[in-house]
């Protein structure tokens, strides 16, 4: 099966990439820059040659026909992730109308199955989530486009078209090409930089859990369109400090003040963040998610796929940061006392 991938340079892409290449598929790239996706797929043991590349946008319709043109399956997977005031115009064009055109584009010219990755955070705020959950209306950016595009894909479910959607948790793991928003939140605070803590939680998992789950879409397809959740833990924030202390042997002090308490200081920094060139830790969006995030339900569908225990996860994810240099071995704590991070699947 020849699978056309979008957003292949990124995290979720990129691990999803190699679990379909491990799966026996064949996998075409979209990429807005083919250069990155050598580097990206390097560390994760996918031989050269073993993925052909289109360059493109996903906002462009020439682009994305020519990348699925030919091709048995789509995972749509990008999507610009981030809670940075500064990145608004941009989310909303790649991850609303980048959705339209990459499931408009697939419909037309694969038979299927199209997989769209969605978030768990398209369905907040709500008391549970699980398959019958309707979409979300949040109140904050990233969410609020990802919700959009989960309104698209449901639409074109409806319509009969061989969609698949996935709902990914928040994710760590190693090799994050962009160090995207969860991995950069670990860096912060192993580097002291955020000792203050909203209340609450979400739904945290590990990236190769959900690209093995991506790889299962396409060896065994659903008959019918279906909507899958990949595997998480439900973490509070003082369970998330605590693994992070546990796997690190640091103290790493925080107070913990109510997310909703925290909003002000939230959108003061978005506003600041928008003349600061340097990234502000104190977003609104993490603040936002803490407080109305909520556990996926213990009957969604997940293919049998159980997540891997999260201090594994952690693990991983903060020796990774220390190989590539973006922490010490210091702020690393016991895990920088480790051995190097060879291939981890």
């Amino acid at each position: 099966m020849l699978v056309t991938v979008t957003g292949g340079t990124g995290f979720v892409g990129v691990h999803s990439v190699a679990a379909v290449v491990r799966a026996g598929h064949r996998v075409r790239v979209l990429a807005r820059d083919p250069g990155l996706l050598g580097p990206a797929l390097g560390p994760l043991d996918v031989p050269p040659g073993a993925v052909d590349v289109v360059a493109g946008d996903v906002t462009d319709e020439v682009a994305v026909a020519a990348a699925v043109r030919g091709a048995d399956a789509v995972l749509h997977a990008a999507s610009v992730y981030s809670f940075d005031s500064r990145r608004r115009a941009e989310m909303r064009a790649v991850n609303e109308r980048g959705t339209e055109v990459v499931l408009t584009a697939a419909r037309r010219a694969v038979p299927g199955p199209i997989v769209h990755v969605s978030t768990v955070a398209a369905l907040f705020p709500a008391k549970e989530i699980g398959m019958e959950s309707p979409v979300g209306r949040p109140r904050e950016t990233y969410m609020a486009t990802k919700a959009a595009a989960e309104r698209v894909a449901r639409r074109h479910q409806a319509d009969g078209a061989p969609v698949v959607i996935t709902y990914p948790p928040a994710l760590l793991g190693p090799h994050d090409p962009k160090l995207g928003d969860q991995t950069s939140r670990v860096r912060d605070v192993l580097r002291g930089l955020m000792p203050i803590w909203p209340l609450g939680g979400f739904p945290a998992g590990d990236v190769r859990d959900t690209a093995e789950l991506h790889a299962s879409l396409f060896t065994a397809p659903p008959a019918t369109p279906a909507r899958f959740f990949a595997p998480s833990h439900y973490l509070t924030t003082r369970e998330y400090l605590a693994a992070l202390r546990e796997v690190t042997g640091r103290p790493l002090p925080a107070v913990h003040l109510p997310a909703r308490a925290m909003f002000p200081v939230g959108r003061l920094a978005d506003l600041a963040q928008r003349v600061w060139p340097w990234h502000i830790p104190a977003e609104y969006g993490a603040l936002y998610t803490c407080a109305c995030a909520t556990r996926v339900a213990t009957h969604a569908d997940t293919r049998g796929l159980a997540p891997r225990p999260f201090t594994r996860t952690v693990t991983d994810t903060v020796r990774w940061l220390r190989d590539a240099g973006h922490l010490t071995g210091r702020q690393a704590g016991a895990v920088g006392q480790a051995p190097s991070l060879v291939a981890v699947r």
